[in-house]
């Protein structure tokens, strides 16, 4: 069997001229990086601005399981389906971060036969809009500490700077750190730490703002300290947003590539779902609805998770709503829930599978709450049984939610039209799309609707220092806001070890961080850390480059 990255390096690909064409992008509102990737203009956006929204497909999962659910893959296998059946149809998708690429997780590219491509390019430095977001990260932590040096005419705290430094890789010896040693002459030392780069609250800004104003004016907001007296000081206090804005200048701009059967393909912005918002750029998916017919979108890991947020806080913010969600699960990581080990998921167990059932189960009645219908895609393995399929397919209808085998990791687009052919009568049902929660009650009723509504707790415990961020972000105005969940992705309860659908549990809160600029407040629950660890064995080991540079170990 051909790996990802072989199947990708085999594939004739199209100039990304002719992909944009096909959604009506002209060459004079293209910024080419080489022949196969591009940057769309700005000024596409005011000449389509005003046409009337394709049908937004959101593609989401069970919590996610070692035994591989396969998101992207489905995301991309679906919308080349959606080309193949004559729609005019655009993926909308996150960009791979470093970390995981040369961590365990791999890269975000698809799979087999449903890749995103040039795939080595979007796993790797793609157009650098995450080492633009790395850098204005931390050009406002060398401005803050440098304030300080210089006199601290802002009278900032050191004990109480909020805005830490970060790195696009996992890097668990730079959690915590102690910088200003060395004498005078180096700063004030102050206790810091590292996070990966898509828990920025810049990334999140990048994903979330509608235009470089926009973005001028949540940077602004930013909140990096707080004075003696317990004020919140922003980046505008420090007189830096022009430039910090400034290194955003191409990285706002939507990227576009193509799959490996040339459909379109907008792929920008890439927070995790687990720590931060776990969507795609707002402006990458507003520029898809008006150039498409139908629009495939995906958010990060399971629908407790990626998908609560896209509809909890980027619809809010972009006011788009999808028509219909997919919902992506495989018979072996349903029964990996039941309880099986990875070691032993071969052979037929409808024990563990009806067990490991309830964690799908759950996730269509969250989407059902939601107001949108639901289509279940069952990601095809050889050692998936008849029975086993037939099972599923009935529990699921029994929901009201409709299944389609999907085989589009071995077939591309041909083993997703059935899936297509149902996504296709989903959008055009009715549904009725509302929110979890009302923005503006207070932050434990937004935070206990989440945690009692999606993961199904029986309530939340907060700890001291949670309770005080509550009290202090009420007192300066933060409260109205959306609330965005750092949780383990591998469960609905905030420890990984609950598989399935676990039942009387709680939330613990342990801290909050205001996220002013993107508009959001930061609840992390149980262990969550916002800088991953490499494992044992990193795919980094396994990767090389020869001479005539053709890569190979990347996935």
């Amino acid at each position: 069997m051909k790996s990802d990255v072989e199947i990708a390096q085999e594939t004739v690909m199209s100039p990304v001229a002719d992909i944009a064409a096909t959604l009506g992008i002209p060459a004079d509102e293209l910024e080419l990086y080489g022949n196969y990737k591009a940057k769309i203009s700005l000024k596409t956006w005011e000449r389509v601005k005003n046409k009337p929204n394709a049908k937004l497909v959101l593609v989401t999962a069970i919590n996610p399981t070692p035994a591989g659910e396969g998101k992207t893959t489905t995301t991309v296998g679906l919308g080349d389906a959606l080309s193949r059946l004559g729609k005019k149809a655009a993926i909308a998708l996150r960009e791979p971060s470093l970390g995981p690429c040369f961590g365990i997780k791999g890269g975000a590219a698809g799979g087999g036969y449903a890749q995103v491509i040039p795939m080595e390019d979007i796993n790797l430095h793609f157009t650098g809009d995450f080492h633009a977001i790395t850098t204005a990260h931390n050009l406002l932590a060398a401005i803050l500490d440098n304030h300080i040096h210089q006199g601290n005419e802002l009278n900032i705290d050191p004990r109480r700077i909020t805005w830490r430094r970060v790195l696009d890789m996992n890097e668990r010896a730079l959690r915590n750190i102690i910088c200003g040693l060395g004498g005078k002459i180096n700063g004030v030392p102050r206790e810091s730490g590292f996070d990966i780069t898509v828990a920025s609250e810049m990334m999140a800004i990048l994903c979330l703002a509608s235009d470089l104003e926009d973005m001028k004016e949540r940077i602004g907001r930013i909140i990096v300290g707080y004075t003696y007296d317990n004020k919140p000081v922003t980046a505008a206090d420090l007189n830096v947003t022009g430039a910090l804005t400034l290194l955003f200048k191409d990285a706002i701009k939507p990227n576009l590539v193509q799959t490996l059967e040339k459909t379109p393909a907008l792929i920008h912005g890439g927070p995790f779902a687990n720590i931060a918002h776990g969507c795609n750029s707002v402006m990458a998916t507003k520029f898809s609805l008006k150039l498409a017919d139908v629009v495939v979108t995906e958010a990060g890991f399971g629908a407790d998770l990626g998908a609560e947020k896209f509809l909890d806080i980027k619809c809010r913010f972009a006011g788009i709503r999808p028509d219909a969600v997919v919902i992506v699960a495989t018979v072996r990581a349903l029964k990996m829930h039941g309880g099986v080990p990875k070691t032993q998921l071969m052979g037929e167990n409808m024990d563990a599978l009806e067990r490991g059932l309830a964690n799908l189960t759950k996730h269509i009645e969250n989407m059902q709450k939601f107001g949108l219908p639901a289509v279940v895609a069952i990601n095809a393995f050889p050692t998936d049984t008849p029975k086993e399929l037939a099972f599923v397919a009935e529990k699921c209808q029994v929901l009201g939610a409709e299944v389609a085998l999907s085989e589009v990791w071995a077939k591309g687009g041909a083993g997703g039209l059935e899936l297509a052919e149902k996504v296709l009568k989903a959008v055009e049902t009715d549904s009725d799309f509302k929110f979890i929660y009302d923005e503006k009650s207070p932050i434990k009723e937004k935070i206990a609707a989440i945690a009692q509504e999606i993961y199904g707790a029986d309530d939340v415990n907060y700890t001291v220092a949670a309770e005080k961020a509550i009290q202090e972000m009420t007192a300066n105005g933060f409260d109205k806001t959306p609330v965005c969940m750092a949780k383990t992705q591998y469960s609905l309860s905030d420890d990984m070890g609950k598989v399935g659908r676990p039942r009387g549990f709680t939330i613990t809160v342990r801290e909050l961080r205001v996220a002013a600029g993107a508009g959001f407040i930061v609840a992390l629950t149980g262990d969550i850390m916002t800088m991953p660890g490499l494992p044992k064995r990193p795919a980094a080991e396994r990767m090389d480059i020869d001479n005539s540079g053709k890569i190979t170990g990347l996935f």
